[in-house]
């Protein structure tokens, strides 16, 4: 039986050993479906500082007859047809508006777009007055919701004639530019060629010009991307990574553990400009660690931050600290006057899928850098604000998400209309451990505290009865036939430890559990380092099934800093009971799941 801080070096181990903090040189991605922002650089194919307008044609094709709706954004003029039929215009000198939402751009503009069966060409004018000269193109944005519709049309060169395959997979444009502004005497031969037609010489700003291809522009991608990630993008699990990676070094004296933490703050705060380069210069706002950019979304930007407040606060000089002192000074600001809040509640919420859509998962995306923020502010008042909002919201939450009658919490609410999300057991990872987090710093005598461990202790007992008789929990924690899973169990896994080693709970009634749960996680995970059986990232929904069907992988970061977070508190249970937990469970304490006997707290229909 591996010891828990042992069992935690080995998955370091191999963190440290795959993770490579670095760009590879690649090849801007042509994506063929046109279920995302598409666009084209006029400016960055035929340059900027003159007043000049050019064309870009496309197909898009369609497997039935369907009218879809199209958003637009562009500088100065610009007319599409569709079919050689005129379905946007709009003249006059502006610059692009695009806006950043959680997990979308929102554009100002759309139009109908009626595809027939098979392809259908899209032609553009673009006009500019001489400053930055593109046109974005994308379906309305779902928001991130698990969408079930249709196959959405492609759109791309793929299929026309005379155009070579090689070039159908550099882009999905032709161009032709520039020309004087106003120039229109190309319109009506352009319009009706249905297809593309090359070979013809026209009269441009500069000289004779022919249709061409965009400028194709070479990118830093990640290195070895998985169907989650990789270990060091920007985001909330990573991130969550490297502080567990902090903790783990304080707790072995190894500093290898805190280096690898560093490395992960450090190349990204030193890539901002590169990765807003990409975003912002080269259009590519999906291009690795994006996030990073003005994303106002819990996800991307507290919940990646701890590891940065963490090394603030515990290290006191390091080359980079100006950088980190910025960036957290910035994500203070986020917290607490920039991030959407619900109204009459004043707790964290999201516009995705719905305004105001308040998730679990949010209670572990803010509550924990509040209280991190709180023993790193400088004075008393600062100090008290941000344990007051930690406390105030993490009791408000539970009037959104907690599920009184299952004694769980659901996945999320929405604003919009009342019903139920499953009792997702990641989430509620989430909820428990934000909770201990509070309860770890907040003033026993603040006048939330009880309220929280009464709704802690609550949420541990009926967390206890929904555990598998080998330790585990399942994906939907009342869905016996869901899968079992490595991250939720870890999180509970270090939920009870730190509440039996805090007090918080009863060594006797809860120690079981947490035995019976540590050498679950131990089976699932090899001599090298890897972890299985992690559940991949998820959205909300009310559909059970999509929470039962949601794959797994090995090594995902959303299950291996919780596996650590679970070694290193098992390790201070441990030491403060003194002896090693580890063992087969067996105990005095009855089985809370007796094989074929499981007591369900009473559910209302979902």
């Amino acid at each position: 039986m591996r010891e828990p801080l042992a069992t935690a070096e080995l998955i370091a181990g191999k963190l440290i050993r795959e993770t490579p903090f670095a760009y590879r040189l690649e090849l801007a991605r042509n994506h063929p479906w046109f279920d995302r922002m598409h666009f084209v650089d006029f400016g960055r194919t035929f340059g900027t500082g003159r007043a000049a307008m050019a064309y870009a044609w496309t197909r898009l094709t369609a497997a039935v007859e369907k009218t879809i709706q199209i958003q637009v954004e562009h500088n100065d003029a610009c007319t599409i047809w569709l079919n050689g039929r005129e379905v946007y215009s709009l003249g006059g000198e502006r610059k692009l508006n695009l806006r950043r939402d959680e997990r979308s751009f929102e554009m100002a503009h759309e139009f109908s777009a009626h595809l027939q069966p098979g392809a259908n060409t899209l032609l553009v004018r673009s006009e500019t007055a001489g400053g930055e000269w593109r046109i974005l193109l994308q379906p309305p944005s779902d928001k991130g919701a698990v969408v079930n519709g249709a196959t959405p049309p492609t759109i791309g060169l793929r299929g026309v004639a005379n155009v070579d395959e090689k070039i159908t997979t550099l882009t999905n444009w032709l161009v032709l530019g520039p020309f004087a502004r106003g120039q229109r005497d190309l319109d009506n031969q352009l319009v009706r060629e249905r297809q593309f037609v090359f070979g013809r010489m026209h009269a441009g700003l500069a000289g004779p010009v022919t249709w061409t291809i965009p400028k194709v522009e070479v990118l830093g991608g990640l290195i070895d991307p998985r169907p989650w990630g990789t270990n060091y993008h920007w985001n909330y699990h990573n991130g969550g990574t490297a502080w567990a990676m902090q903790l783990l070094a304080e707790a072995t004296g190894r500093r290898q553990y805190a280096d690898y933490a560093s490395r992960f703050c450090d190349f990204h705060l030193e890539g901002i400009p590169f990765v807003e380069h990409q975003v912002k210069t080269l259009n590519a706002v999906e291009s690795a660690n994006h996030w990073i950019i003005d994303t106002p979304l819990l996800d991307f930007t507290l919940a990646p931050s701890l590891p940065f407040l963490h090394r603030l606060r515990v290290e006191k000089e390091f080359p980079n600290r100006p950088l980190y002192e910025r960036w957290i000074a910035r994500m203070i600001a986020y917290a607490r006057r920039e991030q959407i809040r619900l109204p009459g509640s004043g707790i964290y919420t999201r516009t995705t899928p719905v305004k105001f859509t308040t998730w679990a998962d949010d209670l572990f995306m803010g509550i924990p850098f509040l209280m991190q923020a709180a023993a790193y502010a400088p004075d008393d008042d600062l100090r008290r604000e941000f344990m007051d909002d930690a406390a105030g919201q993490t009791v408000a939450f539970n009037a959104q998400v907690w599920d009184e009658a299952a004694q769980l919490y659901m996945h999320a609410r929405y604003s919009d209309r009342p019903v139920k999300l499953p009792h997702w057991s990641r989430c509620n990872g989430w909820a428990i451990w934000a909770m201990s987090e509070v309860l770890q710093q907040l003033p026993a005598e603040h006048r939330l505290y009880p309220a929280i461990l009464r709704h802690f202790q609550a949420h541990a007992a009926s967390l206890v009865r929904w555990q598998a008789t080998d330790g585990f929990w399942f994906n939907v924690l009342d869905r016996l036939d869901s899968p079992k899973e490595v991250s939720g169990t870890a999180i509970f896994v270090m939920a009870l430890a730190r509440g039996v080693r805090q007090g918080w709970l009863s060594e006797a009634a809860y120690l079981p559990a947490v035995r019976r749960g540590w050498n679950a996680l131990t089976s699932r995970i090899e001599a090298d380092g890897t972890v299985h059986d992690i559940c991949a990232g998820t959205m909300c929904t009310e559909d059970e099934e999509y929470y039962v069907q949601r794959p797994f992988y090995d090594d995902d970061t959303h299950g291996l800093f919780a596996v650590l977070f679970a070694a290193i508190e098992m390790d201070r249970l441990g030491k403060n009971k003194g002896r090693f937990l580890g063992g087969n469970g067996a105990d005095s304490v009855p089985d809370p799941i007796a094989a074929g006997q499981h007591e369900a707290p009473a559910l209302t229909s979902h």
